[in-house]
């Protein structure tokens, strides 16, 4: 469960407020919601330009990628059958109007399609989902030349996974082994995942901790016009 304590220590423009900072905060939600709308399409045209020119992304499959990287290995894994969708929960912003800088929160459900033999052997047999409840940080700034906001860095909090059998009844058994190195979270996201050979990133944050408090420490330093580190790995 989250923390009882406010992690934000101050506050910015996230509701009311004039014409103008509705407009760049509704420009910056649209942002948020291109992920799951054109990701999930694959309209990669549509998919790229909610970001900058160099723009950094981060999942549990793939940690830290530059934009066009990732969605060279997300084509890839599309091609072999990886089914990966994301619901929507809702989306607000936080905008600082005097440094053209913002951070868009939008909760929502990755929802992730696995076909796996319930005892973790190679016979694939039952088909089951990992749905995983998170929020999607967008680190958005606004360009003064062409007065177009885009995406530099996109992080997610997991927050809280689960398995579901797709016909109700059969799912598989992760040992304990695959689980511990998982952080919580996104312990069962991480352990199929790793099951189809990807490096699972075990430095992102999750719904309490300290890296909780260095994500949200980092968003206000990105607020302030600051130079922000979301580079974690091995640190």
């Amino acid at each position: 469960m989250t923390s009882p304590q406010d992690p934000h220590t101050k506050c910015y423009s996230h509701n009311n407020g004039t014409v103008e900072e509705l407009l760049d905060r509704f420009a910056v939600s649209e942002l948020c919601k291109g992920w799951p709308v054109y990701r999930d399409a694959s309209e990669w045209k549509n998919y790229r330009s909610l970001f900058a020119d160099y723009a950094t992304v981060w999942t549990t499959w793939s940690g830290p990628l530059p934009i066009d990287e990732f969605i060279a290995v997300s084509k890839a894994g599309k091609e072999k059958g990886v089914f990966i969708m994301h619901r929507e929960c809702g989306t607000l912003v936080e905008l600082s109007k005097s440094r053209d800088r913002a951070i868009g929160k939008m909760k929502a459900t990755i929802t992730h399609r696995f076909k796996f033999d319930p005892l973790g052997g190679k016979k694939e047999k039952y088909e089951f989902d990992v749905d995983c409840d998170c929020r999607f940080i967008f680190f958005c700034e606004k360009n003064s030349a062409t007065n177009e906001w885009k995406t530099k860095y996109v992080k997610l909090f997991y927050e809280k996974d689960k398995v579901i059998p797709v016909d109700g009844f059969t799912s598989p058994n992760f040992s304990d082994e695959e689980l511990e190195k998982i952080p919580k979270g996104y312990k069962y996201l991480g352990a199929a995942q790793a099951r189809l050979g990807y490096k699972i990133d075990l430095d992102l944050p999750t719904a309490s901790g300290s890296l909780w408090d260095r994500m949200y420490g980092e968003m206000e330093k990105w607020l302030d016009g600051e130079k922000v580190d979301l580079f974690w790995e091995g640190k």
